[in-house]
Parts: C-alpha cells; structure tokens; sequence
C-alpha cells in the first residue's frame, strides 16, 4: 500500500451524508424563515392586546448587527420569575433527553457526559449575567406624533437599596434615553434624594435626554404605591420614616380639586386591599399599573390583568406601566402614552403638573399602555412548562426583516467556522 494509500480514509470510515449535514444550522434558518410566515409586531397595546399605529419600535444598526445576541438577551429579561424556573427545568429536560438517545447511538462516557453538563451550565451562567450586565445597544420606542409623551412611571436608581450599586439618576436618565422615553418617575423606596438631583440637572421636556420626574414609593395597608411629586409638592402624605402613607394626611391633602395627590398603585397583589379616589376631592388611587418590567412584577400582574382592566373601568383609574427597573438589563419592557397640553419646552415642575392632570381628569381613557410583546408567562402549570418552546417561538415571530437576515448569516458563519475547526482538527 503506498503512503497516499494509508493518508486516506476508507469509505468505512467515512461519516455517513447525514452526519455530515449541520444540522443545527438547518433546524435554526428554518425556524427563523418559517415563523416569518406568523409575524407579529414586537409591541402592542398592554390592555387590548392590539397592534398601535402611533408608534413603533426601533432596532438601532448596532442591535440588528448582533440581532442573535440581542434577541435572546432581551427573550430572558422579558421572562417572569417562573418562566425562568421553568425555561431551566425545559432546558435540563431536552439536555438529558438528548445525551440520553446519543449515549444510545453513538455511545458514550461519564467524562463526556459530566463536561457537557459543565459547558451547558456555564452557557447558562453566561447568558443570564450578559443579560443584566452586557452594555449593549437597545430597542426603543419611536413615536410618529410629535404630541405624544412616552413616560415611564416606576423606576428606581441606588439610592434604593435593592438597586444595582452605582446606578444614580443620570445613569437611570441615559437608560430611559436609550429606551425611547420623554420623561421618567424616580420612585425610589423611602428617598428622594436623586430625583432631586435630576430635577435640578433637567433639560426642557422635548430634547434628546428625558426629563426626571419626581416620586416616591412606599406602602399602603400592605401594598406598593407610588406618589407622584410626593415630599415636593404634596407634603404630610408619608410617615416619618418616608416608608408608608399617612392616611390622614393623605385625606386633608385630597380636599382641593383640581389638585389631589396621585396615587398609583404598583404591581397590584390583593385588589381589596385599597381604595380608589371617588372623584374630586376624594383620597385613593387614582391610577394602577398594568405592565411591570421587574420578573416578579409579570407573575403577579399579567395572570390578573383582566381583573384590573375591570378595576380601572368601574373606577376610572388612569391605566400606566412601569419598566420597575433596578439598573439590571437593557431591555424597556413598557412605556405609557399621554397627550399632555403645550408639554414639550416645560421644565420638570410643570411638566409634573400636567401630567397629573392628564392622570386626574383623562382617567382610564388619558394614557395608553404598551409593551414588549413577549412569552405569556400565564396562570397553569401548562403553559408554563412550554415557555422552553413558547419563549423563543414568540422571540422568533417578533424580528424584523433586518434580524433574520442577521439570524442566518450568524448561524452559518458559526456553521461554516465549526466545520473549519474540524477539517484542521484532523489534518493535523
């Protein structure tokens, strides 16, 4: 035999065509092209469930560019505490199934078995902490009506105590900047320390930076509520200790009309548990919020929502949504819309005012909620157990045009680059 003889592989030896087809590859451009036939769009109205024309959102070039990263980073930090319990259970699940029947195929070993085990725990790993730390570009929300104000009405910097160390107002200001806001609430728990100081630092309403408005959250008869301009405006309201309502002082401070403190009522646990305002002059909530960003906020509010839909209706609650954000992620998970009169070129104040009037006199028919369309983290037990498949689905159906191409040319690059690796690997 000579030496070219030996240098050759038998035909025995040979992987068999099928084994030789990425088969990944094909699986993932198939996913991305056919749930382009099932598109929807990646935001909508949170209390109808319905597509907006008003407004839109937009992937900057440098979010399209890394569209595979983007999307699945944003899939996780639209998911509610139990879907991530169950997208890990789903993920265990499919992984033991799969070495299960390779183990049977193609045999196998504990070694082989215990590292994969290690590279599918820290991808795991990885993509959470890429998920909550990762600067990356984000996806904002654009507005074709020059009169419409994007507000987000819950958020916080860390001067509360559960937040992200490091994230003060400006760096709260620059994430809402990125996410296609006009104006934010600070609402941090028991301090108004650094919405004092983004008020001082605004810009006029309007401009490229959203202006820092001021709120406070705190507890009410067990339950979470933001007061707007609370400790600025409307003072007496809290207890000492800036943690809970006064409710006496919240009663003497609602007998003006016309300028009631406004209460919103935060990620909803009990409905019974407070009162909404009955009109002028009456103490209560006057606005309650559908849409919370925070992974324990969806598992308390969306299984409920028809219920405060119903709540808001009957009392003509001004209905808003809260991105609840701590400094983690880069993902803007919903933004209220108003019509506030002539607000663009007010300063922080009165821009304030205006939209507590919006709030008071517009009532469930003065703001419009919308958010991130993502997986529906659901009340059973069924649905949860198909977030391994309803997560990336709902991802896969929300891209752009733009994205799949992105998607496909990312997945055969991987493709063709694994298939190098190997051809060298074997040469050598």
């Amino acid at each position: 035999m000579s030496e070219h003889d030996r240098r050759q592989p038998s035909d025995a030896a040979r992987p068999s065509w099928y084994r030789r087809i990425p088969w990944t590859a094909v699986v993932v451009t198939l996913a991305v092209l056919l749930a382009g036939g099932f598109a929807v769009e990646p935001v909508r109205d949170a209390a109808t469930l319905t597509d907006v024309s008003e407004v839109h959102l937009v992937r900057p070039l440098g979010y399209v560019a890394m569209a595979p990263i983007s999307n699945v980073l944003d899939m996780l930090t639209l998911l509610s505490t139990r879907q991530h319990i169950a997208l890990f259970v789903g993920v265990i699940a499919l992984f033991t199934l799969a070495r299960t029947i390779r183990s049977r195929w193609a045999g196998s070993n504990w070694r082989r078995n215990l590292l994969a085990t290690g590279v599918l725990l820290g991808t795991v790993v990885i993509a959470y902490v890429a998920a909550v730390l990762l600067p990356r570009p984000m996806a904002y929300l654009a507005s074709r009506d020059s009169n419409i104000l994007r507000v987000d009405f819950h958020s916080h910097t860390s001067a509360s105590r559960d937040a992200r160390r490091g994230f003060g107002v400006e760096q709260n200001r620059a994430w809402h900047r990125d996410g296609g806001y006009d104006a934010v609430y600070v609402t941090d728990h028991a301090t108004v320390s650094e919405a004092e100081k983004g008020l001082a630092a605004n810009p006029p309403a309007g401009l490229e930076n959203p202006v820092i408005l001021q709120g406070i959250e705190v507890t009410w008869t067990g339950e979470h509520v933001a007061i707007l301009n609370a400790q600025r405006v409307y003072k007496g309201l809290l207890t000492e200790n800036l943690r809970d309502v006064d409710e006496q002082g919240l009663l003497m401070s609602s007998v003006v009309a016309g300028r009631e403190p406004v209460v919103v009522w935060n990620h909803p646990r009990d409905i019974a548990r407070l009162t909404p305002a009955s009109g002028p002059r009456s103490a209560g909530v006057r606005a309650v919020e559908i849409v919370n960003g925070s992974p324990p906020g969806m598992d308390k509010i969306r299984p409920r929502r028809a219920q405060l839909l119903a709540l808001a209706e009957r009392h003509n609650l001004a209905l808003t949504g809260g991105s609840d954000n701590h400094g983690w992620g880069r993902t803007a998970p919903a933004w209220t819309l108003l019509r506030p009169v002539n607000w663009r070129g007010s300063d922080g104040d009165a821009l304030a005012l205006r939209i507590e009037r919006v709030l008071r006199e517009g009532g469930i028919r003065g703001t419009r909620v919308i958010e991130r369309v993502g997986a529906d983290p659901g009340a059973s037990i069924p649905a949860l157990a198909l977030t391994i498949g309803s997560a990336p689905l709902r991802m896969l159906t929300t891209l752009s045009g733009d994205e799949r191409v992105m998607w496909v040319i990312w997945t055969w690059s991987i493709a063709a680059a694994a298939w190098w690796l190997r051809r060298k690997r074997v040469s050598s």
